[in-house]
């Protein structure tokens, strides 16, 4: 069977680093086996489901480079989910309930005072056709459960292992709510079947959905995909992260000046026992994936992570790569390959743009020795030799060596402690400002 995956969110707010996690994890999947990545917007939520949020999944996913090979929304399929539930129903799966949240929320307290486990005791199984018709005199709409079988279920994770849940320790599960609506559990299963599924990878706070699961697969007539659970992606204090406001969202990320290859370099490797390590390419991502290596204890995503892993991935990336994302006009390669080992964000080479183009207030430390560092200048232009020929020439003419020698000069040319290194922002200053800033000019 070909591998075809999906990453499947609802558009209820915007994209945190958990659901790229998620995405990341079945697109590098798909990648590495040459097969399929699906998108699908899980949107028959219309109380909390946002259009924006909708176009916000796609940009985001686009953005960090995850592209699918599939589409598909889940509110243009509501027909193959009322078919699916009258199969489960004709069945005998598939049954009627009339009990309130209320109702249920009392006998869930009593069952826990009296010791046993909170486990819906199928009651509406007892109804008559003469108590159905008396209770929806009375307006009450009935919400669908089905009824699991009363074995335990087994499957070998791709992660977990050998794993194996008993069904008669689970309720029902609710498949259609009393308005009508279908609900999560059916409308996913019905779509893996339909799209064909071959692997569903997700985190192991579903590990304990996936025996009830099964068990509606099967009772579709359907063969179940193969499960994977990875670990939870948790904050720094051990929070897990979700769309509600706080969270750390994909946007937030963009504006905030992270590289997609940042972002992606980190996660890819959260949860393995491998070291972090930047990536210029998603193909080098794809290369070195290995679902195998997914852990189970809780992977900790730290912000300070991120930014410093953001910074070792600029340092990689080639002009192409950002090119068009620089926003400075006259800026080239030999610019970018001088000021990129000294960026935490892309915005920050527009810093050094400022240095070496100017205006700058240089900053004299010793008039005496720049006046002398101004007549030992080279000649002509200025090439990636000028730099190591001049400090040679200054340290036989000055005596100096060390800090002493080039720490004055970088302070006077470039207005800064630190940097990129001289020999390559020399040249990109030029001869005409290295003599005005010398003199102790604005130039």
């Amino acid at each position: 069977m070909s591998v075809r995956v999906r990453f499947a969110p609802s558009p209820t707010g915007r994209l945190h680093v958990g659901n790229i996690k998620a995405a990341l994890v079945n697109w590098l999947f798909a990648r590495k086996a040459g097969g399929q990545f699906l998108l699908r917007l899980d949107d028959t939520d219309t109380d909390r489901g946002r259009p924006e949020f909708a176009a916000a999944i796609e940009e985001d996913l686009a953005w960090l480079g995850l592209h699918w090979d599939a589409f598909a929304r889940q509110s243009d399929r509501l027909d193959r989910y009322r078919e699916s539930a009258e199969k489960l129903e004709a069945s005998g799966r598939l049954y009627p309930c009339y009990e309130t949240a209320e109702e249920l929320d009392l006998r869930r307290k009593l069952q826990r005072a009296r010791g046993l486990p909170p486990v819906y005791d199928r009651g509406a199984l007892k109804l008559t056709e003469a108590d159905r018709a008396r209770l929806e005199g009375e307006g009450r709409r009935p919400h669908w459960r089905f009824r699991l079988s009363d074995r335990a279920v087994s499957w070998p994770d791709l992660i977990h292992g050998p794993v194996t849940l008993d069904l008669r320790s689970l309720s029902d599960p609710v498949l259609i709510r009393a308005d009508g609506r279908v609900l999560y559990t059916l409308s996913s299963i019905v779509d893996d079947i339909d799209f064909r599924m071959s692997h569903v990878i997700r985190a192991e706070d579903h590990l304990t959905n996936t025996a009830p699961q099964i068990d509606i697969f099967e009772a579709l007539g359907a063969l179940p995909p193969a499960f994977g659970h990875f670990s939870l992606l948790v904050d720094a204090s051990g929070e897990g992260f979700s769309k509600r406001e706080g969270s750390l969202s994909v946007g937030q990320l963009r504006e905030q000046g992270v590289e997609p290859l940042a972002i992606l370099s980190l996660l890819a490797r959260l949860g393995t026992a491998d070291p972090v390590e930047p990536r210029a390419a998603l193909a080098d991502l794809v290369a070195g994936f290995d679902l195998s290596r997914l852990g189970r204890a809780p992977a900790h995503f730290n912000r300070a992570d991120l930014d410093a892993l953001n910074a070792r991935v600029l340092h990689l990336l080639p002009f192409e790569a950002v090119r068009d994302r620089l926003g400075i006009e006259g800026a080239g390669e030999a610019f970018w390959l001088a000021v990129r080992g000294n960026l935490g964000t892309l915005a920050q080479a527009k810093d050094w743009w400022a240095v070496v183009e100017g205006p700058i207030a240089p900053v004299v430390e010793d008039a005496e020795y720049l006046a002398a560092a101004a007549a030992e200048l080279p000649a002509g232009d200025l090439d990636g030799g000028s730099w190591e020929a001049w400090i040679a020439r200054l340290k036989t003419v000055t005596g100096r060596k060390g800090r002493a020698l080039f720490h004055p000069l970088r302070l006077a040319l470039t207005a800064r402690e630190h940097g990129p290194e001289m020999r390559y922002l020399l040249p990109l200053i030029g001869r005409t400002r290295a003599l005005a800033r010398l003199a102790g000019k604005s130039a």
